[in-house]
C-alpha cells in the first residue's frame, strides 16, 4: 500500500508539471514571441480557459502527500518554508497578471502585468527545478525528522547544503529550458500566422537548451546522489524510463522541426513524465534523503500513516483522480483547436 501511495503522489506531481508546465513555458517565451498586442492576446488566450484548473493538481498532490505521508509533509513544509512562501507569492503574481491585465486599457498597465507574468513564470520554473534538485541531493534531517536549510551556504553539495547550490541551480535552469520548450510546443499547437512562426523559431533554441541541460543533469545526478545510481544498477529495467525520456526529447525536436504540432506537444509531455518518473523510480522508497545520516531518511514506509488511513483514503483518491481527469479532458476538448479572437 505504501508503494501505491508513493507512486500516486509522484504521478500527481508529474501531471501537474505537464499541465501547468506549458503555462510556465508560455510565460518564459512570452516576451520573445508575442510582440504585438494582438499576439499577446492570442498567446494568453491559449491558456486562459485552463490555467487555473491546471493548478488544482498541485493542491491535490499536496493533499495526497499530507494524507499518505504526514511525517514527510511536516518535515518538508517546515524545512522548505522560505521556498514555499516564494512559490506562493510567485503563483499569486502570475494569477494577478493574467486576471488584471485586461482591466485597464493602458500600455504601461499592460506592460507591467506582462513583465510580472513572464518573470513569475520563469522563477516558478526555476524554483520547482531547484526543489527537485533538493529532493535528489537530500536535506540535513535531524533525529526528530526535521531540518533547516538556508537559502544558500557555499553553493556546494554536502552534509549542510543550502537550498541553492551548483546542482540545484543546474536543475532550475534545466527545468526552465524544458518547460520553455513544452510551452512553445503548446503555443504552436494553439496559434497560427506570425505568432506561430515566431513560436516555431523559438522552439529550436529552447529545444537545444533543453538538450544541453538534460545531458548535464543526467551526468550530474549519479555523482550528487550515488544511491540513485545503485538503485538503477540493481534493477536495469529501470533504465527504460530515462531512455524513454531521452528518446522523447529527441522526438520532440524532430516533430517540432517537421511542424507536427500536436504530436510534438504530446511527446514533450511524455518526456516530462518519463524524466520525473525516472527520478521517482530511482529515489524509491526515499521521500526525503538525509545528508547527515542515511538512517534518518524519510521513506515511503517510515513516513506513512497507518494502514487504516491508507486504505480509507483509497476510495477518495480514485474518485478525486477520476473527477480531475474528467475535468481536464472536458476543458481541453471544449477549447480545442486554434485560438480565435473576437476581432479575427
Amino acid at each position: 500500500m505504501e508503494t501505491f501511495w508513493y507512486s500516486a503522489v509522484a504521478l500527481m506531481l508529474a501531471v501537474y508539471v505537464v499541465v501547468d508546465g506549458y503555462d510556465f513555458g508560455l510565460g518564459i517565451v512570452y516576451p520573445f514571441v508575442a510582440r504585438t498586442e494582438t499576439d499577446r492576446c492570442r498567446a494568453l488566450a491559449s491558456i486562459g480557459p485552463v490555467w487555473m484548473g491546471n493548478e488544482v493538481w498541485l493542491i491535490a498532490a499536496g493533499g495526497l502527500l499530507f494524507l499518505a505521508f504526514p511525517k514527510a509533509y511536516a518535515a518538508g513544509f517546515s524545512g522548505f518554508y522560505l521556498a514555499l512562501i516564494i512559490v506562493l507569492w510567485l503563483l499569486i503574481a502570475r494569477g494577478l497578471a493574467l486576471e488584471l491585465r485586461s482591466h485597464l486599457d493602458h500600455p504601461l498597465w499592460k506592460q507591467f502585468w506582462d513583465t510580472a507574468f513572464s518573470v513569475a513564470s520563469l522563477l516558478l520554473a526555476m524554483v520547482f527545478g531547484a526543489a527537485l534538485g533538493n529532493l535528489i541531493r537530500g536535506v540535513p534531517l535531524n533525529q526528530d525528522g526535521y531540518f533547516f536549510v538556508a537559502l544558500w551556504t557555499d553553493f556546494l553539495t554536502g552534509p549542510e547544503p543550502g537550498i541553492l547550490d551548483w546542482f540545484t541551480i543546474l536543475m532550475g535552469l534545466t527545468s526552465a529550458s524544458i518547460l520553455a520548450l513544452h510551452g512553445v510546443c503548446h503555443l504552436a499547437m494553439k496559434t497560427e500566422g506570425e505568432l506561430y512562426r515566431r513560436a516555431d523559431s523559438v522552439a529550436s533554441f529552447a529545444g537545444w537548451a533543453a538538450v544541453g541541460g538534460t545531458l548535464l543533469m543526467v551526468i550530474a545526478v549519479p555523482f550528487v546522489q550515488p544511491a540513485m545510481r545503485l538503485n538503477f544498477s540493481g534493477h536495469p529495467i529501470k533504465y527504460l524510463l530515462p531512455l524513454t525520456g531521452l528518446l522523447a526529447l529527441g522526438g520532440t525536436l524532430y516533430l517540432r522541426h517537421r511542424q507536427h504540432d500536436m504530436a510534438a506537444f504530446l511527446v514533450s509531455s511524455l518526456f516530462i513524465l518519463a524524466m520525473l518518473g525516472s527520478v521517482a523510480y530511482g529515489m524509491y522508497p526515499h521521500i526525503l534523503v538525509s545528508t547527515t545520516d542515511p538512517a534518518l531518511s524519510l521513506t515511503a514506509f517510515n513516513a506513512a500513516t497507518d494502514s487504516y488511513g491508507l486504505a480509507a483514503g483509497l476510495t477518495w483518491f480514485v474518485v478525486g483522480i477520476a473527477l480531475g481527469l474528467a475535468y481536464q479532458i472536458y476543458a481541453h476538448r471544449v477549447f480545442w483547436g486554434k485560438v480565435r479572437l473576437d476581432t479575427d
